[in-house]
């Protein structure tokens, strides 16, 4: 075939190639500098039509594929000339006669080309441009036949390369009617050559992926014929072609895990059959897992129903968890002093089963893995082979999470099985019981460190000292999980032990154990705060010393920038006046780092940015006079944009390597990369701005422009890092306050940044973020006021919450559907968990939101907000208890902030309201007990009778069994209030009052809700004050209520004043006082006399002379000795 180019151009094309390959470095560099200056910017036509002759005519093999690739990596390009917004590829802009012999000279090389490697090559080629042109204006009418015709050539190799394309490309053939592709792929499927039916299987899977649910379903019947492919495969132990079959597979299963519910059980068998068999390599057995649980958490109903399934896959996770470590001494002696603690082995057997036994109880819950896992645990916990051990604790680690309902009640025993491993003679043996520590430290937060607190440091704090350094560092961050989720006073006993070994790792000759040395003070040091002061003497000067040494290599930056985290939390923790002497010192070193920080990959970057942060928030104003050296680097982070890479095939991905924080993913036939590094940059640098606009007010105004525009409004859309959105959605109401209190035009900022919020607040999917921005607008709006406040914006933000609502409804539709049809169940599925509690908390920040607009402009809001009745009256009769609890909550504001203007739509939340007073779920009583109090202190006479009607529900509210239990508490002091705002504010229609006052008086004290408690102190303070007979008639009640509440010390000051004042005037008028006050318990005795005998409230001297067991002054009415 003659070439379509000039002879001289065909042989400086070649003359090109055969540089491009060579190995000497300056004949490349010329050829590379050739194909970019000469042919890619002045004649890419000619270069795009040459290589494609190159690669159907070139004599040899590695020209004919060196040719096709470079052919692909320069069709699609930037096109030289274009603007960047238009997209344009240099295939775009070819001209049609040279696309057209490109097309026909890959046709002809898919053809004849006889060598398999090239042949892919090829195939890639057509692959990717056919998926171009797909959304291009171009065309290739020749492609498909010539594809179904090769899936038909006598030839296997041929077959093969048509299934091959058809899998890198499925849309290419979905226009095709469903019993030609069923044709085509039953035949695949069944051909006689493995590699045909392979490819067959891929393209299938793939063209499931894209098909309509018709289509599918249509297809689905070929499901046997696709995975009678497998077993051949493992009958012959062909290990990587199993795995390449089972990806394809898995891909499917993880979209559309029901078409397979007819063969589940011979999936699930022949699955297992493959794990088990030792004789495949690491590859099949670890795909064929990774199958099984894809089926969990698509189809955990499904998973449960086979009775094979859970049990078998526990085991056989707790198999690949004991394949972990060579046998001989020299791999246990390479463990010990390895400094590469990031070593990839994601590909281990026992990594493997951690995190498949992990995704198990995360969906399957409790119920279904603990049975059989604890029936293998203890003995392995008690085995001589430390495998056996280590695998056991690995697993307590794994399922944590998923079990954390059920594990939790039996806590105790877990640790008892965990903790005397911490002394293993094994090293990884105790490696991995810090690690089973430290996990449950986090999943049962708040439980192991109030109840265990003893039993856990008094095991763990010791391992400080072991002889091994990775078990040192180890057990180091097993601490800072636990202390993460530990209060100060727990924690004080142990500082002293805590403190003293972690200095003496800081003394370790391993970087690493320094390092985590270093991250576990500063963790310590946030949990103990303020009771880090008598350590801050010792500590801090040598965390100075390490930042003021010089830099002794790349290898100690990362060092350095722990330290500067560490010295910040502790100035945060021991606070300003404590830190001051300090400050200069550290700040000057900062600054001194900040200046030799040239090299983009240097760490101590990305620590400088939260430790400048932290500084200021110990300072606050004082540090304006640094902020001019900070800002430039900490915006110039802020506006970091994603490093993106987009490889056409594996073999580039070793450029871009794990460590330095690149992530990749599979989207049509390539890899996207993103280096996610960069990202947790910006996102701590948007989280530093909040930080100075919240710390600095006014005099941070001067940034604030520049800001908003270039780095907050663009970062609410910033896709890649919802951590970015987050901390954008909190600086917009602290850089509002900012522009306002500097005196600045807060409105026409407003009006830009509202619309950007409802916009987003409209379209966004993940509930979770949708929760940041309402409460952006809900914090924005107290900011800016009601003057600044639009009807518009109004109408746009009604809009959004309506969008809203309606995803909320079908979300939960979603579930209960699934929960009903068994594919979930809701309390085990970890998942499904947690998306509700993304719900809740984004009904919770729009009820927020709604709150403070009606506090803001009151009736103003009602014609927008009167919009999302017909919803809220649905809420206030569904099922769920959080559905109902928001119904109420946006009636109280109503109610609350409208009065009596509220009652027009009385006919849609009065009755659910006076319903919700008996709710079964506290959380409705108490929203309703609010929302009736409200009713009786906002509504006016319009509400008599209904206040008047609630009364017998919000006494019975308080009468039930446990009202005063922890649960009930809230709903019960809410009753409390709202009875006494009836009486107080509404009590026209109520009948018997002096009764019913007498009756209240006996619902007190309230001690636990400050917002209530000084509406019901205060009128009982106005009965005292007017001796009714109500409190004349029960003074010992009265009086014991007022000792309670003055002890949980919940009043305002100037309620507890009017408490105090007429108490006394009460105690002046009660014969026989001493009675009263010995009739108390001892707690309310010291406490009240305390209170009496100086004047004021303090609780925590009253507590501390107890404990000390001291006699304390009594007043003269009573007197009485603390025993």
């Amino acid at each position: 075939m003659a070439s379509a180019l000039p002879a001289e151009a065909v042989n400086a094309l070649v003359a090109t190639l055969d540089a491009l390959a060579a190995t000497d470095n300056t004949i490349r560099s010329n050829a590379e500098a050739s194909l970019n200056d000469e042919w890619i910017a002045q004649r890419p036509d000619m270069l795009l039509v040459g290589l494609a002759e190159q690669t159907k005519g070139n004599a040899q093999d590695h020209m004919r594929s060196f040719a096709v690739v470079l052919l692909r990596r320069i069709a699609f390009k930037p096109a030289p000339g274009y603007p960047e917004e238009s997209e344009k590829t240099i295939y775009d802009i070819l001209n049609d006669v040279a696309r057209k012999n490109v097309h026909d000279l890959l046709l002809a090389s898919f053809a004849e080309e006889q060598v398999v490697g090239v042949r892919h090559k090829v195939c890639d080629a057509i692959a990717e441009i056919a998926r171009h042109g797909l959304y291009s204006s171009y065309k290739w009418p020749d492609l498909l036949q010539a594809l179904f015709s090769c899936s038909k050539s006598p030839e296997a190799a041929h077959r093969e390369s048509a299934y091959r394309v058809f899998a890198a490309v499925p849309t290419l053939i979905g226009s095709q009617h469903a019993d030609i592709l069923k044709g085509a792929f039953q035949a695949g499927l069944e051909d006689q050559s493995q590699e045909v039916r392979l490819a067959a299987l891929r393209a299938y899977c793939a063209f499931l992926l894209e098909a309509g649910s018709n289509t599918r379903s249509t297809l689905s019947v070929l499901l046997p014929a696709c995975l009678n492919v497998l077993p051949p495969l493992s009958t012959t132990h062909d290990s990587e072609t199993l795995a390449t079959a089972l990806t394809s597979l898995i891909e499917l299963a993880e979209t559309h895990p029901k078409m397979f519910k007819n063969y589940f059980t011979m999936i699930v068998q022949f699955g297992l059959s493959v794990i088990k068999d030792k004789e495949h390599e690491n590859v099949a057995r670890q795909a064929a897992l990774e199958l099984l649980i894809t089926f969990c958490e698509g189809a955990p109903g499904m998973c449960r129903k086979e009775d094979s399934y859970a049990s078998n896959l526990v085991v056989e996770c707790l198999a690949f968890l004991t394949d972990v470590g060579a046998e001989d001494d020299d791999a246990q002696q390479e463990w010990n002093e390895t400094e590469d603690l990031d070593a990839d082995e994601s590909d281990a057997n026992h990594i493997v089963g951690e995190q498949a036994l992990d995704r198990l109880a995360r969906k399957l819950g409790g119920k279904t893995v603990l049975p059989p896992a604890f029936a293998y645990l203890p003995n392995m916990i008690s085995s001589t082979n430390w495998r056996q051990r280590h695998a056991a604790l690995m697993a307590i680690s794994a399922i944590a999470e998923g079990c954390e309902k059920i594990m939790k009640a039996e806590l105790s025993r877990v640790l008892d099985m965990v903790l005397p491993l911490l002394r293993d003679p094994h090293p990884r043996v105790r490696w991995a019981a810090c690690n089973a520590v430290g996990q449950m430290s986090t999943d049962f937060a708040n439980t192991m460190q109030a109840k265990f607190h003893e039993r856990v440091l008094s095991g763990l704090v010791p391992v400080l000292q072991a002889p091994e350094p990775r078990v040192q560092a180890h057990a180091a961050a097993a601490l800072v999980n636990f202390c993460e989720e530990c209060d100060n006073a727990t924690l004080e006993p142990y500082l002293d032990g805590i403190l003293e070994r972690l200095l003496a790792l800081l003394q370790s000759p391993k970087k690493y154990v320094q390092e985590q040395a270093v991250t576990t003070i500063a963790t310590v040091a946030d949990a103990a705060e303020a009771k880090f002061v008598k350590y801050y003497d010792a500590i801090m000067p040598l965390l100075v010393n390490v930042l003021k040494a010089p830099d002794a290599g790349k290898e100690y930056r990362l060092l350095r920038g722990k330290a500067m985290e560490c010295a910040t939390l502790i100035a945060l923790a021991v606070g300003k006046e404590r830190f001051a002497p300090s400050a200069q010192e550290l700040i000057q070193v900062l600054g001194s780092i900040q200046q030799s920080v040239v090299e983009a990959d240097d760490p101590q970057a990305s620590y400088l940015i939260p430790a400048w942060g932290r500084i200021c928030r110990v300072m606050g104003k004082e540090f304006l006079p640094y902020l001019g050296a900070v800002m430039p680097p900490l915006l110039e982070a802020a506006k970091l944009k994603p490093d993106f890479a987009v490889l056409q095939d594996d073999e580039e991905k070793e450029k871009y390597a794990a460590e330095d924080g690149w992530e990749f993913i599979g989207v049509q036939g390539q890899q996207i990369g993103i280096k996610t590094t960069v990202l947790e940059e910006k996102c701590t640098a948007v989280e530093m701005l909040v930080c100075y606009a919240a710390e600095l007010k006014e005099n941070f105004q001067p940034y604030v422009g520049p800001i908003l525009n270039d780095i907050v409004i663009p970062s609410l859309k910033f896709y890649f890092h919802d951590g970015v959105r987050s901390a954008a959605a909190k600086c917009i109401p602290r850089l509002l306050d900012s522009i306002k209190l500097a005196g600045a035009d807060v409105k026409s900022v407003w009006d830009t940044v509202a619309q950007k919020i409802t916009d987003i607040i409209k379209a966004e999917p993940a509930a979770e973020m949708v929760a940041e921005f309402f409460s952006a607008w809900n914090e924005s709006v107290e900011v800016v006021g009601a003057a600044a406040i639009s009807a518009e914006q109004l109408a746009a933000f009604i809009t959004a919450s309506e969008s809203q609502i309606q995803d909320y409804g079908k979300r939960t539709e979603a579930r209960a559907e699934a929960a009903h049809s068994g594919d979930v169940d809701i309390e085990e599925d970890d998942d499904v968990m947690m998306e509700m509690e993304d719900d809740e908390a984004m009904l919770a920040e729009m009820s927020k939101a709604f709150h403070m607009t009606f506090k803001t402009i009151n009736t103003a809001f009602l014609p927008h907000w009167e919009r999302l009745l017909p919803y809220i009256g649905a809420f206030l009769n569904h099922p769920e208890q959080s559905s109902r609890q928001w119904g109420v909550g946006c009636i109280d504001d109503l109610i609350e902030f409208c009065g009596p203007e509220s009652l027009r739509y009385s006919s849609t939340f009065l009755e659910p309201l006076g319903k919700g007073l008996t709710d079964p779920a506290p959380e409705v009583r108490q929203a309703s007990t609010y929302g009736v109090g409200a009713a009786a202190q906002f509504g006016g006479e319009a509400y008599a009778d209904f206040c008047a009607a609630a009364l017998p529900a919000l006494f019975q509210c308080i009468q039930i069994a446990g009202a005063r239990d922890d649960e009930n508490i809230y709903a019960t002091e809410n009753a409390c209030a709202a009875i006494a705002k009836i009486l107080r504010f509404n009590s026209s229609k109520v009948q018997n009052l002096d009764q019913t006052v007498v009756a209240w008086i006996q619902t007190l004290p309230i001690i636990c809700d400050d917002e209530e408690a000084p509406y019901a102190y205060s009128f009982l303070s106005e009965l005292i004050e007017q001796n009714h007979p109500a409190v004349t008639s029960q003074v010992p009640v009265v009086f014991k209520a007022i000792v309670e509440g003055l002890e949980a010390a919940i009043m305002t000051e100037k309620v507890k004043e009017r408490v105090v004042g007429a108490t006394k005037q009460l105690m002046s008028t009660t014969p026989d006082a001493s009675a009263l006050v010995s009739s108390l318990t001892l707690s309310c005795v010291v406490f009240w006399s305390l209170y009496f005998h100086t004047g004021r409230s303090d609780r925590v001297v009253a507590k501390r002379s107890l404990k000390k067991n001291i006699t304390i002054p009594i007043p003269s009415i009573v007197h009485l000795t603390s025993p």
